[in-house]
């Protein structure tokens, strides 16, 4: 059962994996962690997550989940239901294909790390996550740099300025005053961006996937994040 943490508390995290190693590895580094990082929920599966009546995407600023659990393959349902709920899924698994990685940035996923990047790289990531904040891992760059598919939305220049402004500040009202625009203004363009990737049939719902579409498409530099 998940302990539920006021405002005043650090980010709370939850891991869904089924290996107690990897559950006591997220602990001690939540621990370490510097803002600190409360983990406030253990889980074997996504069904033990979801069945948490306590577990909302008020109460968890961020989950860590695995894509494999016991001898079943790789299964991108689990995810896809939980962004669809509304919590801010980072990815952390042995899986690396550049196919699984842009799939699970398709359907909301925030960030997606290889259990090889191990610490510095979760915590910056779940840091990123409780913040709103895009967090480009190696293993998402690589996927971003694997990808061919052709369809690639044209942007205006001033589109583009906008994107990258967004990703380079914590809020779209930074934006703004960055740009001596409203914040209305800057809403405007961010919806024209992900409606020209939706009619490209490449939705980004979310700022990682939108990262992860610009890269692609070389909008941004990796180095101007």
């Amino acid at each position: 059962m998940i302990e539920v943490a006021d405002s005043s508390e650090p980010m709370a995290v939850a891991v869904v994996d089924d290996h107690a190693v990897v559950h006591a590895g997220i602990a001690g580094w939540c621990a370490a962690a510097d803002p600190p990082i409360q983990l406030v929920g253990n889980y074997p599966t996504p069904a033990a997550f979801l069945a948490d009546p306590a577990v909302t995407p008020d109460t968890v600023s961020a989950v860590v989940l695995d894509l494999q659990f016991g001898e079943h393959t790789v299964d991108l349902s689990a995810p896809a239901l939980l962004c669809e709920r509304g919590f801010r899924v980072v990815i952390f698994s042995q899986h690396i294909r550049s196919t699984v990685v842009l799939d699970c940035l398709d359907l909301g996923a925030v960030t997606y790390l290889s259990k090889l990047e191990g610490e510095d790289h979760l915590v910056a990531a779940l840091h990123a996550a409780g913040a709103d904040r895009p967090y480009l891992s190696p293993t998402m760059a690589q996927a971003m740099t694997d990808d061919t598919r052709p369809s690639r939305p044209v942007l205006s220049p001033r589109e583009r300025e906008v994107l990258l402004a967004w990703f380079q500040t914590e809020s779209k009202a930074l934006v703004g005053q960055r740009l001596f625009i409203t914040t209305g203004t800057v809403n405007t363009h961010l919806e024209r961006i992900r409606t020209k990737y939706a009619q490209a049939g490449r939705p980004a719902s979310t700022k990682a996937a939108l990262v992860a579409r610009a890269i692609q498409d070389g909008l941004v530099d990796p180095d101007e994040l």
